[in-house]
């Protein structure tokens, strides 16, 4: 049996840019793409947090260095410059490959700076 689980994400980026008039997908800065482990023209699913728009497209790789999140294409109207958004990407696990299994988790600053990475996300206390 396959499972689907997430094999990583970039949690709460920044959007730098917004391009309507573009062929489509979101440029990632490249040096966060190695860092999430998000492989260029990878599917990535894409959940705004600012607005509650939830989107699938794919990564392309933008310039390293450049802290650059930009939303294009049709995806455009699902999110603009400042919205924060959390982008993963999954990955189709059989059985065995899920009880060793640990997902890369990068958290963002405002400037889409890495404040950590972790491969859990820790129990919240009720």
């Amino acid at each position: 049996m396959q499972l689907t689980l997430l094999k990583t994400k970039l949690h709460r980026a920044c959007v730098t840019h917004s391009e309507l008039e573009y062929e489509g997908s979101c440029a990632i800065d490249s040096d966060l793409l190695k860092a999430a482990g998000i492989n260029e023209y990878e599917q990535i699913q894409i959940y705004n947090v600012t607005n509650g728009e939830r989107f699938t497209t794919y990564a392309i790789r933008s310039e390293a260095g450049s802290r650059i999140v930009s939303v294009n294409g049709a995806a455009a109207h699902k999110a603009a410059p400042g919205d924060r958004i959390i982008i993963c990407a999954y990955a189709n696990l059989d059985e065995v490959e899920v009880a060793n299994f640990k997902p890369t988790l990068v958290y963002l600053d405002e400037n889409n700076v890495i404040t950590q990475m972790r491969h859990s996300i820790p129990v919240q206390a009720a």
